[in-house]
């Protein structure tokens, strides 16, 4: 008998699908001591201005801020403390290989939890130029609108 999963988003990372184009996703653990992960659980954390960067064969996200626990006192850590992820080494060393190409860097893209623990999805990105931004969003645009259209002819 299988069980379902459970998965409560904690953050998304919009602004990556804006300035990046996302080839392929993985899924990621975090370490994190026991007050991040109650923080979480409240919902208190962002990936905004994070990046993730792969150093002596283990992967690392920078920037991203969990709020301290408010009952949490001296246990507290620093919001933006570096956190490990966990990867199969497999999948470490397929990635170094990309990032190293040009062009390719490492983005979380949403922290939630699964089965009740803390995941990260990350995306192997390249990076988007100003036309390309413009056109993705005349695109979004133009979709919008036939939507608006179709709407207010099926009233």
């Amino acid at each position: 008998m299988a069980q379902k999963e459970t998965q409560k988003l904690i953050a998304n990372n919009k602004k990556a699908y804006h300035d990046y184009f996302i080839e392929e996703t993985y899924e990621a653990g975090v370490a994190l001591h026991g007050t991040e992960v109650k923080s979480m659980r409240m919902g208190k954390c962002s990936i905004k201005e994070s990046f993730i960067r792969i150093e002596n064969g283990e992967v690392f996200v920078y920037g991203m801020h969990v709020s301290p626990y408010e009952m949490g006192n001296i246990f507290n850590k620093d919001p933006l403390r570096v956190k490990k992820l966990l990867l199969h080494r497999q999948e470490i060393n397929k990635l170094s290989g990309r990032v190293q190409e040009k062009g390719y860097t490492l983005v979380p893209l949403q922290v939630y939890f699964k089965d009740g623990k803390v995941k990260v999805e990350i995306g192997l990105a390249r990076g988007k130029k100003l036309y390309d931004k413009r056109e993705s969003i005349a695109r979004k645009d133009a979709r919008r609108e036939t939507e608006r259209e179709f709407k207010i002819k099926n009233l």
